[in-house]
């Protein structure tokens, strides 16, 4: 397979600029952007009429993104069940070595901070974007230098070469779009060249944008120039190609990432037929939005022009009169004397009661009731949280998209910890019967050999807390499920102290399982999430529960 040309990837940049372009993504973003920062009336000739701005847009993206995205996300590997390509206790070596990096890697690069972001551009935009690249200058006091890194990218920058598949990883190439400064992308040649990397760009042809690339992103400086980034599959070797591209020529030739996957998820808030691109949450409230704002900037005029009192007087007897707050006007002619008032005519009650009406339903049919924002006033706890889970409802489809991401995120990590991280010191258990934890070396490159047996599993950290751990093997050893050297071997580090000595001193006095109290049974500890909702009168377990809680 030819490695492609800095022409070509200008050209297929060029047809998924002018793709983006017909359906008026571009447009779309920038109308979108500016509705959910507040500025709702650029464009628009007021002539001195007032612009209020009640933006409940702002509201109803933050309520959605932080409900979706309120448990900090999780990801783990657990081995596959039935398959025999490994023996166990390698493969679960392997698996607690994966969670110990994928724990790593979502602290170090915030992914958890980045996923909000992420949803916020799907909500605004219509789609988010991640990309996750290897960062060799990252000092990790390893063989190896280098971590892997996270950025999230906005749609606007990314290119599918088949538009009407959403798909990632079915996709014959991928372009990513960036602005860097010249002088960046001129030490960046430099690098190629000095690395041997032949048929590059000489530092000195790389210019800044020229006009025509300049219009395409609405530039506002010129020392700036575009660098696509293409990755393709290349059939042959069976994995991801990566080449860069600026206008100029090729910045760097083609290579082999090694990757199998494609390094970035998608996710599209609400799905379009036959396009990747996705309908923002915003685009369909903008009307709503326009309306609420008219709706107050026309009892606004009502209210500045007829809803003080105003002077009437007569100019051929008074010259002048200064009334600032309801302005007189002047007339020519008898005004019972000198001056009369005109009383100021009210508002109809009814136009306050349309407006909160459209503000309420706006909101409610998104999710974000007053019961759901915490506003509301039900009888009872059990209502309110019978209600909050209503409400949050619509949005599960979003919140387990989001988890299917990560999922993926965690595929793609190990793709690429297996080509970039090489051999490394990692920490595992001593052995099975030894909880005791080691250094060793271990070579990454293994998980090519193991992807088949690792399933994935994403969602909030919760379910793997350690506050629900402690609380579960307190139950087990109350009820004398198991031993006190058990118990101390599964409690989490940091809540015993010397621990590690405890289980040395009960391993030489060889301790036995604790006996159950007499008469007692194994307690049920149920979550708040666990508890039924029920109505009507009664002190129910759901109550016991909010009142040992301090719940009220």
């Amino acid at each position: 397979m030819n490695a492609p040309t800095a022409r070509e990837i200008l050209e297929k940049f060029d047809r998924a600029y002018e793709f983006k372009r017909r359906i008026g993504l571009y447009d779309t973003v920038q109308v979108n952007e500016d509705f959910f920062i507040g500025n709702q009336w650029e464009g628009v000739q007021a002539n001195g009429l007032p612009t209020p701005t009640f933006n409940i847009l702002k509201q109803v993206v933050n309520f959605q993104v932080s409900t979706i995205a309120a448990s900090s996300i999780a990801l783990r590997a657990s081995p596959m069940p039935g398959v025999s390509c490994l023996e166990s206790g390698e493969l679960e070596k392997i698996t607690q070595i994966l969670n110990r990096q994928y724990e790593a890697i979502l602290e170090r690069n915030h992914i958890v901070s980045k996923l909000r972001q992420f949803l916020r551009n799907a909500a605004v935009d219509g789609d988010g974007c991640m990309y996750f690249y290897f960062d060799p200058t990252v000092r990790n006091g390893q063989r190896v230098a280098g971590e892997i890194a996270a950025e999230v990218v906005e749609n606007t920058r990314v290119h599918f070469g088949n538009p009407n598949c959403r798909e990632v990883q079915k996709q014959p190439w991928i372009l990513i779009s960036r602005r860097e400064l010249v002088e960046e992308a001129r030490r960046q040649a430099r690098e190629n060249r000095r690395l041997r990397r032949t048929d590059i760009l000489d530092a000195g042809a790389v210019k800044a944008d020229s006009e025509k690339f300049q219009n395409k992103f609405d530039a506002y400086t010129d020392d700036k120039v575009t660098v696509c980034t293409y990755f393709y599959k290349n059939r042959d070797t069976g994995t991801v190609w990566c080449a860069e591209a600026t206008e100029a020529g090729l910045l760097r030739t083609a290579y082999d990432t090694g990757y199998t996957l494609y390094p970035l998820v998608w996710l599209s808030w609400d799905y379009i037929q036959d396009c990747y691109h996705g309908q923002a949450m915003l685009t369909g409230l903008l009307p709503n939005q326009k309306f609420i704002n008219k709706m107050f900037a026309l009892v606004g005029i009502s209210l500045t022009t007829t809803a003080f009192p105003k002077i009437v007087y007569d100019k051929t007897r008074i010259r002048s009169w200064d009334g600032s707050v309801g302005t007189a006007v002047g007339v020519n002619g008898n005004v019972e004397g000198v001056a009369r008032t005109i009383n100021a005519s009210a508002v109809n009650p009814q136009i306050a009661q349309f407006m909160e009406l459209a503000i309420d339903k706006t909101r409610s049919f998104l999710g974000a009731s007053d019961v759901a924002m915490g506003d509301g006033r039900p009888d009872n706890t059990s209502a309110i949280i019978a209600l909050q889970r209503a409400a949050n409802t619509p949005m599960e489809m979003t919140k387990q998209n989001l988890y299917q991401c990560v999922e993926d995120m965690g595929r793609i990590f190990l793709d690429m910890m297996a080509v970039r991280y090489g051999v490394r010191r990692v920490e595992v258990r001593a052995g099975a019967e030894d909880p005791a934890e080691v250094m060793e070396d271990f070579d990454f490159s293994r998980l090519r050999d193991v992807p088949v047996a690792i399933r994935q599993d994403a969602g909030a950290s919760a379910y793997w807390s350690e506050i629900a751990s402690m609380q579960t093997i307190d139950n087990l050893l109350r009820s004398g499920h198991i031993s006190l050297l058990q118990y101390l071997e599964r409690v989490p580090s940091g809540y015993i102290v010397d621990k590690q000595k405890l289980i040395d001193d009960l391993r030489a006095g060889g301790q036995p399982a604790a006996e159950p109290e007499r008469g007692a049974e194994p307690p049920t500890e149920l979550g708040l999430d666990e508890l039924p909702v029920t109505g009507g009168r009664g002190f129910t377990q759901l109550h016991r529960k909010l009142n040992e809680m301090g719940v009220s």
